[in-house]
């Protein structure tokens, strides 16, 4: 029976492998052509020079793997290998973290990577004798154990550099996204470098959304990349204060719309701006959002607007001036008897959702004139006359 490991199948294949080695041009040549038919790497900004000099440095290191007597290596046993496998490995680390800085796709890589084995066999078919299929036969898993070596060291330097290269970019993003916030108005200059940075336009529209606690946590959740079949939105993430801050840019409006909630923050309670008329406008946006969320309440379960909040709004900046309507009005109702001031306080909070006598009338079937009677005796007692719009204000606002 034929020894595949005799001496002179060794000599044989060293002999092999360096004819191999004087090669490296044309397998390069090889290489290069067939790697530019990939449609990835045809479009990148590398260089001819660079692609072939590359594949050179590759095609000669693979075949000093060759020369191994290991023919395995796992991730990490460097310190083990022998000087050939050491320095292929070190090597190809240092191609993934170029390739990926280069900006080529991963599987455009993986294609790429994947060529080396079959130019190299065919190399070796090309220059083996009619008698050395046994030998070849015996040796296929070295061949390809190597160049698997090498992939998957390529592979895997690729991906943590991509991964490096996205923490970098995020922190540089977050850095910027902090120096529009931080000024109460931001100069053009600001502006200019935020847009550029994050890759918008300055004078684009944006909403925006902020919370603290939970709420702020599922914000990030709404963030994250790739977050559910509605995840439509490019959302920027701004953390301050113990609070979350959500912007995005919004689509061009079709006449007559209005912005509405991304469907990922539906169903989380916040402080909303629908608009905010570009990049400038941000800080001013997030304070308002920031109160808006101070003012939510438990009943709410989604972003909560000035629209829909605006009475609130306003009662806590005449509170925050130091004029408490509510305390007004306790006064003024404090001499109402047992359970009258319940039903004027009902009758007026349906009458100031319709502006109907008939239709509150209606609500709390009672007839009109008992509601035109509850309304008068208000008035008797607050000096507010409902029918007039500012006066109802304040009775809105007290009540919000």
């Amino acid at each position: 029976m034929h020894s595949f490991h005799s001496p002179g199948d060794s000599r044989r294949w060293a002999e092999l492998v360096e004819l191999l080695h004087g090669r490296t041009d044309s397998l390069a040549e090889v290489f290069a052509a067939r790697v530019r038919e990939i449609p990835e790497y045809a479009d990148t900004q590398l260089g001819p020079g660079d692609l072939a000099e590359t594949a050179r440095e590759t095609f000669s290191r693979l075949v000093d793997g060759l020369r191994s007597r290991k023919q395995h290596l796992r991730p990490g046993d460097e310190a083990g290998a022998e000087p050939e496998m050491e320095s292929l490995l070190g090597f190809a680390a240092g191609l993934g973290a170029k390739r990926a800085r280069a900006g080529i796709p991963p599987e455009a890589l993986i294609s790429a990577v994947r060529l080396d084995f079959s130019i190299i066999w065919e190399c070796l078919l090309q220059i083996a004798d009619a008698g050395d299929a046994a030998l070849l036969a015996s040796r296929v898993d070295r061949v390809w154990r190597v160049v698997d070596e090498f992939a998957t060291r390529t592979h895997t330097s690729y991906l943590t550099e991509r991964v490096r290269m996205a923490q970098e970019e995020s922190s540089i993003r977050r850095e910027f996204i902090a120096r529009l916030f931080n000024q109460s108005s931001p100069s053009a200059d600001t502006v200019n470098q935020v847009a550029a940075a994050l890759g918008i336009d300055p004078a684009a529209r944006f909403g925006l959304v902020a919370a603290s606690g939970p709420a702020a946590a599922a914000l990030r959740r709404a963030a994250a990349p790739g977050s559910g079949p509605q995840h439509r939105s490019r959302f920027f993430v701004h953390e301050f204060g113990g609070n979350t801050y959500l912007f995005w840019p919004l689509p061009q409006p079709r006449p007559g719309s209005r912005p509405t909630v991304p469907a990922a923050l539906a169903g989380v309670a916040c402080g909303y701006v629908p608009e905010a008329a570009g990049l400038r406008a941000l800080p001013a946006a997030a304070r308002t959002a920031e109160t808006l969320a101070s003012l939510l309440q438990g009943t709410d379960a989604g972003p909560l607007s000035a629209h829909e909040a605006w009475t609130r709004l306003a009662k806590q900046q005449l509170t925050d001036a130091g004029l408490d309507l509510p305390a007004d009005l306790d006064a003024a109702l404090a001499v109402c008897r047992s359970g009258e001031r319940e039903r004027l306080e009902e009758t007026v909070r349906h009458f100031l959702q319709t502006g109907s006598v008939t239709a509150t009338a209606e609500r709390l079937f009672c007839h009109r004139n008992t509601i035109l009677n509850r309304i008068g005796r208000f008035q008797d007692l607050t000096g507010l006359d409902l029918a007039v719009p500012a006066q109802a204000a304040r009775v809105v606002v007290a009540w919000a």
